[in-house]
């Protein structure tokens, strides 16, 4: 057994006893290796005792998960109606401009991966915008680019 597949299962270990553990178990897994190998799919279905098929389900359903390593810088801009209202639109339009690809391309050189959500939660603070799973909120074109200059990390 890889060292690995037994990290997954000292994940899923520290989640024995709470009540719908699969979605905290996922996003432990992704935190600890940066994304959900398929193949541990099985060790959490055995572990859970629920499908393989219901595993895929959640990984597959939710954007936040990757079934792949990613090199990429990704940059999530919120679409839904607060961030709209406070200039979302113009934002896709120059994020798109500034990358030279579409919502849901990544960079021809990897990069940066270019996606949208439709609510990050951040709604007082529109537009909000997530890099690599850090928010950050009231954004436009110059803040983007001074962010992400520091490493997103402003």
């Amino acid at each position: 057994m890889s060292e690995d597949a037994e990290t997954v299962r000292a994940i899923v270990a520290a989640h024995r006893g709470d009540r719908g553990p699969l979605l905290p178990i996922l996003h432990d897994i992704q935190d600890t290796f940066g994304y959900i190998d398929q193949e541990w799919i099985p060790v959490l279905a055995t572990e859970l005792n629920v499908s393989r098929a219901d595993v895929h389900g959640v990984i597959t359903f939710y954007t936040d998960f990757r079934s792949e390593p990613s090199q990429a810088t990704t940059v999530r801009v919120c679409r839904a109606e607060a961030c709209q209202s406070l200039g979302a639109e113009r934002l896709v339009a120059d994020t798109e401009q500034m990358f030279g690809v579409k919502l849901g391309q990544t960079t021809p050189d990897g990069s940066v991966r270019l996606e949208q959500v439709f609510c990050l939660g951040n709604c007082a603070l529109a537009p909000a915008v997530q890099i690599n799973g850090r928010m950050y909120g009231r954004m436009d074109r110059a803040r983007l680019v001074e962010v992400l200059a520091k490493g997103a990390e402003s």
